[in-house]
């Protein structure tokens, strides 16, 4: 499945006339409908989540809230109105996970580009200079290297159109859908297309083909968004992000996000500063029968691997596994004792010694790290061993030594009667777990070289596998 990125102008048109500042006055039937359009297309709300309760509405204004850097309060306020409507992508910043299989990328590093058809806004010369450089943002800090193809099947497929062009994703005129492309795969796959009917120029006037092309081409090659505000693959397009084209560097936030896919480009071009090339580093052999993990987790229908330093990531729909140190994603986190996914959220919180940080994607979000304790652990927990997302309760359940506890994710906080001994609840899996994850309906518990599946309905252990089973190791 492949991911359609859209920049679209969402317009609320009586948002500015409303004094949203108070809780008393009022807020128009429009703004609210707007208001909801906007959490469905972007974020994940459903019509039964409506239905239910106000309560559903509320907590989808808190992630956008939350995503956007804005103060936490679940109102529609004239602060979260007004980044709402600013022109934006089309690719939902919590994304539904049955559409977006893992991270798609390339398997070879010379990926080929051919320009199909050219827009009337921009002379044929003008367009062929900044495209080659919209791609040169990516290849001059990963090894990547792109060759035009001037006919014949190319991976990414450059073209103008308007309105209905063929991949059932019309544009919509000026003004609003600027373009979209599609991940890395075959087909339609790493394509993007730009519609014609906008404005295009090399300046701040317009809409500036050179920062939407190499927003688009990060998508591509397979990044999602950042909810960093400086970085290119932020989702709001803003005309001021323009820099001299030709000077442009890649904020250090798509560094991380594009190296973490592909690695750092070992030979950097002077044109243009990079960081130093990373040290080799000793790589430990995945399919050792006595290893063993720091922990694992799911992160957006992957799974994430880590062992001193190490981090691998599989994707469940393929075969390949990707292998690089935690140090070139997180360069403040070295290595890691326990992980887990908050689906809820879209965020993956990695637990080292008495702290913890959340992470969205590549980011780590500000204000962290922070203690353990804010999950109310008592002063006597310094670590935690392993840590599991429960799809269908929505709690965290924390392992430290022969001890459990769970954690409400809605309530924020732990529930009663834990700790609770973990032979009493987990019959046959021993006494303790370093690495727990949940897939396909059962927990996987480790311990050293063994993992349990475990059916948590029927409380029984459903059979013993090898931790490195996932890794194509069996």
């Amino acid at each position: 499945m492949k991911i359609v990125v859209l920049f679209v102008f969402v317009y609320l048109s009586e948002c500015l006339a409303l004094p949203l500042s108070s809780a008393t006055e009022p807020v128009s039937e429009q703004d609210w409908n707007q208001c909801r359009k906007y959490l469905k297309t972007f974020y994940n709300l459903t019509e039964t989540a409506l239905r239910k309760s106000n309560d559903g509405l509320t907590r989808k204004i808190e992630e956008m809230q939350e995503f956007f850097g804005l103060q936490v309060t679940g109102t529609l306020n004239r602060e979260t109105l007004t980044e709402m409507k600013k022109p934006r992508c089309g690719v939902p910043d919590v994304q539904l996970y049955s559409l977006f299989p893992g991270r798609p990328r390339w398997l070879r590093n010379t990926i080929t580009y051919r320009i199909e058809k050219y827009t009337s806004k921009l002379s044929k010369r003008e367009v062929d200079a900044v495209i080659p450089l919209a791609l040169q943002v990516w290849s001059d800090v990963t090894p990547l290297t792109f060759v035009r193809l001037s006919s014949g099947e190319a991976d990414i497929r450059i073209s103008f159109a308007s309105r209905s062009h063929g991949d059932f994703n019309d544009f919509d005129g000026e003004g609003g859908v600027l373009a979209h492309a599609f991940a890395p795969g075959a087909n339609l796959g790493g394509d993007a297309h730009f519609d014609e009917d906008e404005r295009w120029t090399l300046s701040r006037s317009g809409i500036n083909l050179f920062i939407v092309a190499a927003h688009e081409f990060g998508h591509s090659l397979g990044l999602s968004h950042s909810n960093d505000r400086s970085a290119l693959m932020f989702p709001t397009y803003d005309p001021n992000f323009y820099q001299n084209i030709k000077r442009y560097g890649l904020p250090e936030d798509d560094v991380r996000g594009i190296q973490a896919l592909y690695g750092a480009r070992q030979d950097p071009r002077p044109t243009q500063p990079q960081p130093k090339p990373p040290r080799p580093t000793k790589t430990l052999d995945k399919c050792n029968p006595q290893l063993s993990f720091d922990a694992v987790t799911n992160l957006r229908g992957e799974l994430w691997f880590f062992k001193n330093g190490i981090l691998w990531r599989k994707h469940h729909q393929r075969q390949d596994v990707t292998v690089i140190p935690i140090k070139y994603i997180f360069p403040n986190i070295r290595s890691v004792d326990a992980a887990v996914e908050f689906k809820n959220r879209d965020v993956v919180a990695l637990f080292k010694g008495s702290k913890y940080w959340l992470i969205q994607g590549f980011r780590i979000l500000k204000g962290y790290p922070r203690s353990i304790r804010s999950f109310q652990f008592p002063r006597s927990v310094t670590h935690i061993d392993a840590a599991l997302y429960v799809k269908e309760t929505r709690k965290v359940l924390f392992f430290v030594g022969n001890k459990y506890w769970s954690y409400n994710t809605w309530k924020n906080q732990m529930d009663r009667v834990y700790p609770r001994r973990i032979v009493d609840d987990f019959p046959g899996i021993g006494n303790k777990v370093e690495s727990a994850f949940q897939s396909k309906g059962y927990f996987y518990f480790s311990n050293g070289a063994r993992q349990y599946e475990y059916d948590y309905r029927n409380k029984r252990t459903v059979r013993v596998l090898r931790p490195n089973d996932w890794l194509n190791c069996n």
